[in-house]
């Protein structure tokens, strides 16, 4: 590892060059994509005419990838250059969503055209994220994992709080596609600010590759044999699975059932993230106030009653709107705080070699259920429709916390890695204070 890779102990990652190089090309990527997750559904819904079922499917096609090459995707970046792959996806991306734009400016527009396009970006956002969670340790060094990623999913939760508002205002005036338009632009830059990263990585000889069917196994072997890393995978696959029967028929519910403009539900999506900026800037230090172990069952805890109040805002004496924006709040503030201490965990505890295939294994695991959930939140909503399949939801995000509640998580202040970056079996806790 070259000097650049390692940042001093306590120095802000902020005076790292290359960590800002890096932050910047995630800025850039996160505010165009946060502008497609507005734009392309309600380009869907309002100019396509989407049915619930298409909806579905369309969400499918979004995470499809990490259920069909999700494994050995995670042991193909483990013999790249990580910061080449991350280029070379926010290009292929870019070109993707130009020809959506095209076709849309053109009226050849439709859904399975969006399904095709959903599909790929799904590849190249597999080989993304695997890639960027895999480079970020051995870019700022193993201390500052936690800050890093912090500061990652910060970024996130701002783009998350500007883009929704400004893409909503901007709808009064522009059309759907003129949104993905700039999402273009944004992936674009940010392959340029990744491509300025100075830290180069030497990739493991090719002479020591094994039968790709070994080096995957390797990875989910990792992933299954540690006991506290079986629950939050099984947490996460979980709450992956209702969150995305939800989100399904959420743009319908919000535009049609409640009847929301898309300028007053991009205000909603806008407001809600605001409690996943509050919950990036404060992840650090609620994990040495709760402890870093027990902060995992807590967030994953909150995040049943908060989805509740979706489906809650056509009955409750209150604007739905605010409901809406009081639920997306607490709901944008636990995800990122449970995403954030579970996310350095497994940095923290797998070996370098192995952090790819870790991560690919994970994310097959944790997001290979989204399609699914994709899919049969789409039947249910054509069979039942939006809210009792929002119920549907909650209640299933509810059975996803049980996993990480009934472990040894919830009396621990310190997860247990040894200094090889092994679980150890038996952990010895201390007690609640």
């Amino acid at each position: 590892m070259t000097s650049s890779a390692t940042a001093a102990p306590r120095r802000s990652l902020v005076r790292h060059p290359d960590f800002r190089r890096l932050w910047t090309g995630d800025a850039l990527g996160q505010l165009g994509a946060q502008l497609s997750s507005l734009a392309l559904p309600i380009l869907a819904v309002q100019q396509l005419a989407a049915t619930a079922w298409q909806m579905g499917v369309l969400n499918a096609a979004e995470s499809a990838a990490f259920l069909v090459i999700g494994l050995p995707a995670g042991a193909w970046v483990d013999r790249m250059r990580k910061r080449r792959v991350l280029i070379t996806a926010d290009v292929v991306r870019a070109a993707v969503l130009a020809g959506v734009v095209v076709a849309a400016w053109t009226g050849h527009a439709s859904m399975p055209l969006l399904y095709g396009a959903g599909v790929a970006i799904s590849v190249a956002t597999v080989f993304f994220d695997v890639a960027h969670q895999s480079y970020v340790p051995g870019l700022v060094g193993l201390e500052h994992v936690v800050e890093g990623n912090a500061k990652l999913q910060a970024t996130q939760s701002v783009a998350m709080v500007a883009a929704p508002a400004f893409g909503g205002w901007l709808l009064r005036f522009v059309s759907a596609a003129s949104l993905v338009g700039v999402n273009v632009v944004t992936y674009v830059v940010s392959a340029v600010a990744v491509s300025r990263i100075r830290h180069r990585e030497e990739p493991p000889d090719p002479a020591d590759r094994r039968p790709l069917r070994t080096e995957i196994a390797e990875g989910l072997r990792f992933v299954l044999q540690q006991p506290l890393l079986r629950r939050i995978v099984a947490c996460t696959a979980t709450s992956n699975l209702f969150n995305s029967v939800g989100s399904a028929v959420v743009v319908i519910y919000a535009l049609r059932t409640v009847g929301l403009d898309e300028a007053a539900f991009g205000t909603v999506l806008s407001a809600s993230a605001i409690g996943g900026l509050v919950g990036a800037l404060v992840a650090d230090r609620a994990a040495r106030l709760v402890g870093e172990g027990r902060i995992i069952p807590v967030s994953a805890l909150l995040s049943a009653p908060a989805y509740a109040l979706t489906p809650l805002a056509l009955v409750l004496p209150l604007p739905p709107q605010v409901l809406l924006v009081i639920g997306g709040v607490a709901f944008s503030f636990s995800v990122v705080v449970y995403n954030v201490a579970q996310v350095s965990y497994r940095q923290r505890l797998c070996p370098p070699a192995l952090l790819g295939r870790m991560n690919a294994s994970v994310r097959f695991l944790v997001w290979g259920t989204m399609p699914i959930g994709g899919l049969l939140g789409g039947w249910l909503g054509t069979a039942l429709g939006p809210v009792p399949t929002l119920w549907v939801a909650t209640v299933g995000m509810g059975l996803g916390a049980l996993p990480v509640l009934l472990s040894p998580l919830v009396r621990m202040r310190e997860l247990p890695v040894d200094t090889a970056g092994t679980e150890v079996e038996a952990p010895s806790t201390q007690p609640l204070p």
